[in-house]
């Protein structure tokens, strides 16, 4: 193995990780369509050098599979889940709607302007914006969202390397619009 992300494809191969060859020109471009969204460079260049595939793994050469719908779906799933069941609502979202389903509209107006959340592993994904190397790593589970590396590569080294979750987000970490915002709700 040779090239940029070298180190971070030997921890994911020794995590089990099965790694195919990366993704093409047009492959890249179908799981983006998927997604909604352009991938971050740093993104698209990992996914150029190598995909890995396994279980909680996205498999980016079938955009179109329930798994990956799942996967893109897992956020807003999670806040409606909250939204329901635990009475989440921000109070800079105004007043919250008395009947659920609208509740649950006004939740997905706030997700849709946010940044796309494209799925890396499990639970975890980088936002599509800004569109630029460097995005911080969120770990979403409902609406405990915190963050799970400054940027893909400290993501990778905690992750599957020897880094301490810690260290990952140790440091100044990119704000996202809406996503930030459930972060820093969580402190």
């Amino acid at each position: 193995m040779n090239g940029p992300w070298e180190k971070e494809l030997g921890w994911l191969a020794a995590k089990g990780a099965r790694l195919a060859p990366g993704l093409s020109d047009g492959g890249l471009r179908a799981a983006e369509e998927a997604c909604g969204a352009s991938f971050p460079p740093d993104l698209a260049s990992l996914l150029r050098a190598a995909l890995p595939l396994g279980d909680r793994f996205p498999d980016w050469r079938s955009p179109g599979s329930a798994e990956i719908k799942k996967m893109l779906a897992w956020p807003f799933e999670g806040l409606c889940f909250d939204i329901e069941h635990n009475a989440y609502w921000p109070k800079e979202w105004g007043a919250r709607p008395p009947a659920l389903e609208d509740a649950f509209k006004a939740a997905r107006q706030k997700v849709e302007a946010a940044p796309k959340l494209i799925p890396l592993y499990s639970h975890r994904y980088l936002p599509a914006a800004p569109r630029e190397a460097g995005n911080p790593v969120f770990s979403v589970y409902q609406t405990d969202v915190i963050y799970y590396g400054r940027d893909l590569r400290s993501y990778l080294a905690c992750e599957f390397g020897d880094r301490p979750w810690e260290a990952a987000t140790s440091g100044s970490l990119k704000r996202i619009p809406f996503w930030t915002d459930l972060v820093e709700s969580n402190r």
